[in-house]
């Protein structure tokens, strides 16, 4: 049962809100990152089961970035977190082999609901 999860997102007030989500519903948070670079450097280092990732990212496109993660710890189930919910967006990141969506502005509810269906 995965419970270990790294956070990407360049939004320092977002990766608080999420740690904050993930804690109270009995999630270790093993790594965040602000960066692309920062997430892949980390991945190495924490080995996560659930990955949330944001899409717009200061130095790499998320998408992008999904095929690198999955690439390089293919174990681990990536959620795209983001603000960008249009149709094409969403059906990329899933078709790139992300396993769920989540829409910013989230509730907690959501965020969980999401990482407790992966477990499933």
């Amino acid at each position: 049962m995965g419970r270990t999860v790294m956070i990407v997102d360049d939004s320092l007030f977002m990766r608080k809100i999420l740690r904050g989500i993930l804690a109270e519903k009995g999630f270790i948070v093993t790594a965040d990152a602000a960066s692309g670079i920062e997430a892949m450097r980390n991945l190495h280092s924490s080995h996560p089961d659930i990955i949330l990732l944001d899409i717009i990212l200061p130095d790499s496109n998320g998408l992008e970035l999904l095929e690198s993660i999955i690439s390089a710890c293919p174990n681990s189930k990536v959620v795209v977190c983001s603000s960008i919910g249009q149709q094409p967006v969403i059906q990329k990141a899933l078709d790139l082999g992300a396993k769920a969506f989540i829409q910013k502005p989230f509730t907690p509810e959501k965020v969980a609901e999401v990482l407790e269906s992966l477990e499933a």
